[in-house]
């Protein structure tokens, strides 16, 4: 038997929050949820808080594999694999995220595997197993957790070990030859120490590939494990040992020519998960860590925490903007990243008060490098360029973070309590930038990726070659209000403020834009949020509401600037944008018998760009010549839209629980859209109009509780829709999501 209540457990996972539990009613109103969204118990509903979270059931339910498959299934949420692998995250909550996955960059919404900060997007999209919960946490985040995060957190709750000697098999069949099979156990050796470990594969073909070659793509090649051990010596004591190591062996992703290529002449393919990339499919992205977390309860108020991490990650991939069988514009790259991290906790309660408190330290170094390969100025100048050119960036960033937050939380009275919270952080950074012009294909640093003449040694010229560090220190303040009218309804509304570190941009030209050496600012968003939580008509119907509004303000966004000194244009990183975003959040479940449950879940984001500031050359109207001076012109008119931010999420399913052979057979239904969605800040052909994605699965859970089965069928009607891509000297590549898919999985418990 399924561990949770007689409904839908995926609208309870849209509900709760942190560790929720239950309890079983004869009645048919919707049982009460208890959370932990503030780290302490507490009911969902006198938490003011946007928070969704999503058991283990819930996500057997809905055949959630990964994290991108949690997109859908919270509003205003966009969580997706990034263009050149399957393991790349690309993350956006309420408008804020960042979708460049460059070493160099900070992420809008933070990564957390057990309350540890994953920096960097590589190896972020992780497979669903050996988990208790995933979190999604709406708004900026810093007076509770860890890293301070602009736009959101998302966390993976992997599941506390209970010292019975268990071992569990879950495999997986499926479309395009879906292999998955996870094996896991516990064990305890004696009363005060369980150790335990997982350890999991997943395979599946391409739904593309490579016409030339025959080399799949879009296929899934990943091998995970996990180790841990917990010891108890006492009540008061609990201390968690655990290491954990993901390889994604799956090929390269390369995307579909949406047009013809203006320099070879290839028309776009029928099937946009097939191309003709000169390049090789070889891929590799690792991703491990490790922690030590130790819990010691000081007293019935008092409890103490520390959180010690390391993590690492290496990445070798290949892009093919042109997806041609030339190299037109190839760009092979490799990323290397490592960070150290130390949290100390405090938190307090009494019977009016909470406190939550800590001291965070990071850091961390991100490095890499990458070609872009130029073949089309064989083409485009034979005569000086015939072997064409090569660009090489390289470079790393270090990055010491030390932040001390704080989170106070006083009933004045029964009714009525305020929060105050705030959080100072001290960024410090230390960039090395290289980038430099080859003549020929592939610069040394990847010659070995090209079989026939390489670019030679020497530079023809070295366009960025510099040093140089700054730090950045910020206040985020947080202040929330809320009252309980009765024991069904909560109002609550707070403001909160985010903060994203400055940095170095590592694509910066200091032939063209010398002050890119100085580096860009950091970017700030302040949140303003109202919101509603209720129950209706004895119990049967839950609703949540939450509408927000944001100034941010500083974003980093890239444009093409003027710099004084040399006369030229460059790509470059600054702090050009001011945008304004608005929007509401609405959660509804509804117990309409004892057995069949509605959930519709709807998030709305308008978000609008006020200033984006460049400059460009003032043209003599008479003549049509440039006269030597510049105008500031303002793309705020022109850039429409926030990227990776739809205008409207929906999310609407129906939920029937039967009573089959002494186990409980679940039948669900969903039908999920997404608004219009813009790949870049600024719009493009890239851009895609509204995806309607329509899913259906039944899940039966055995009466003993020690088995469970589930198919499940996702983009029922094969809904072809773009999700990502490049637009680059006329060559347009888009990368898609997944075709219909449908899946049989099961679980054993020994």
């Amino acid at each position: 038997m399924r561990k949770t209540i007689k409904f839908n457990p995926l609208a309870v996972g849209i509900m709760l929050a942190c560790g929720a539990s239950f309890s079983y009613a004869d009645n048919k109103g919707l049982e009460e949820v208890t959370v932990t969204a503030q780290k302490r118990e507490q009911s969902l509903q006198e938490v003011p808080v946007a928070v969704t979270a999503f058991g283990e059931d819930a996500l057997i339910e809905n055949g959630v594999a990964d994290l991108t498959d949690v997109q859908k299934l919270s509003p205003n949420t966009t969580l997706q694999v990034s263009r050149g692998t399957n393991s790349t995250l690309t993350a956006y909550i309420r408008g804020i995220g960042q979708q460049d996955p460059l070493w160099g960059f900070e992420p809008g919404v933070g990564i957390y595997v057990d309350d540890i900060y994953v920096a960097r997007p590589q190896g972020a999209v992780m497979d669903v197993f050996d988990v208790e919960r995933i979190e999604v946490l709406r708004g900026p985040q810093g007076t509770l957790y860890g890293k301070n995060t602009i736009g959101g957190a998302v966390k993976y709750v992997t599941k506390k070990m209970t010292g019975d000697t268990e071992f569990r098999i879950r495999g997986g069949v499926g479309s395009y030859n879906q292999r998955d099979l996870v094996l896991s156990g516990q064990t305890g050796l004696g009363s005060k120490v369980a150790v335990g470990a997982a350890v999991a594969s997943y395979q599946r073909d391409g739904f593309g590939e490579n016409i030339n070659t025959g080399a799949e793509n879009y296929n899934k090649d990943i091998t995970s494990a996990r180790v841990s051990m917990e010891i108890t010596p006492n009540e008061e004591w609990f201390i968690r040992l655990a290491a954990d190591t993901t390889q994604d062996d799956s090929n390269a992703r390369f995307g579909h020519l949406m047009f013809m290529n203006p320099y070879g002449g290839e028309q776009p393919l029928d099937n946009v998960f097939d191309h003709r990339s000169n390049m090789s499919s070889d891929n590799s992205v690792e991703s491990s860590g490790a922690s030590v977390t130790a819990e010691w309860k000081v007293s019935d108020s008092i409890t103490l925490k520390s959180i010690t991490a390391t993590r690492s990650g290496e990445t070798t991939t290949n892009i093919d903007f042109d997806s041609s069988p030339r190299a037109d514009f190839d760009v092979p790259a490799f990323y290397d990243d490592e960070q150290f991290t130390q949290e100390f906790q405090l938190n307090w309660s009494s019977d009016r008060a909470n406190l939550v408190s800590g001291i965070y330290y990071y850091d961390g170094t991100a490095s890499g490098g990458f070609d872009a390969v130029l073949g089309i100025y064989s083409i485009l100048s034979p005569d000086t360029l015939p072997l064409g050119l090569t660009q090489n960036v390289s470079g790393s960033v270090d990055t010491e973070s030390l932040a001390a937050y704080a989170n106070f939380d006083y009933a004045i009275t029964d009714d009525f309590s305020v929060i105050l919270g705030g959080r100072y952080t001290r960024d410090e950074k230390s960039a090395d930038v290289f980038k430099a012009n080859y003549y020929g294909l592939y610069s040394p640093m990847f010659a070995d990726h090209y079989d026939g003449t390489p670019a030679f040694e020497q530079p023809i010229g070295i366009l960025t070659d510099y040093t140089n560090s700054d730090s950045w220190g910020q206040f985020s303040p947080k202040v929330a209000a809320n009252y309980q009218i009765n024991d069904d309804t909560m109002v609550y509304g707070s403001f909160s403020s985010g903060f994203k570190s400055g940095g170095f941009d590592m694509r910066g030209d200091a032939s063209v834009t010398p002050e890119t050496v100085n580096g860009y600012d950091p970017e700030t968003a302040d949140t303003f949020e109202v919101g509603i939580k209720t129950q209706l008509f004895e119990d049967r119907v839950r609703l949540n509401f939450a509408a927000f509004s944001t100034d941010y303000e500083d974003m980093q966004v890239t444009v093409q600037d003027f710099s004084q000194s040399t006369g030229g244009f460059a790509s470059s990183v600054i702090n050009a944008g001011e945008a304004e975003i608005r929007g509401f959040e609405v959660e509804l479940m509804a117990s309409l018998t004892d057995r069949l449950t509605s959930n519709l879940v709807l998030g709305y984001t308008d978000g609008d760009y006020l200033e984006v500031l460049t400059k460009v050359p003032e043209i003599d109207p008479e003549t049509e010549e440039p006269t030597g001076n510049y105008l500031t012109v303002d793309l705020a008119e022109t850039w429409d839209n926030l990227q990776y931010s739809p205008a409207a999420t929906a999310l609407y399913q129906m939920s029937y629980v039967m009573d089959v052979a002494g186990g409980e057979l679940v039948l669900n239904g969903g039908v999920s859209y997404r608004d219009g969605i813009q790949i870049y800040a600024a719009p493009s052909v890239l851009d895609e109009g509204s995806v309607t994605l329509v899913d259906a699965g039944a899940t039966y859970f055995s009466g003993d509780g020690k088995w469970q089965m589930s198919l499940q069928g996702k983009n029922l009607r094969d809904q072809e829709y773009r999700n990502a891509g490049y637009n680059s000297a006329a060559l347009v590549t888009g990368y898609y999501g997944a075709p219909r898919t449908i899946a049989l999985t099961g679980s054993y418990n020994f």
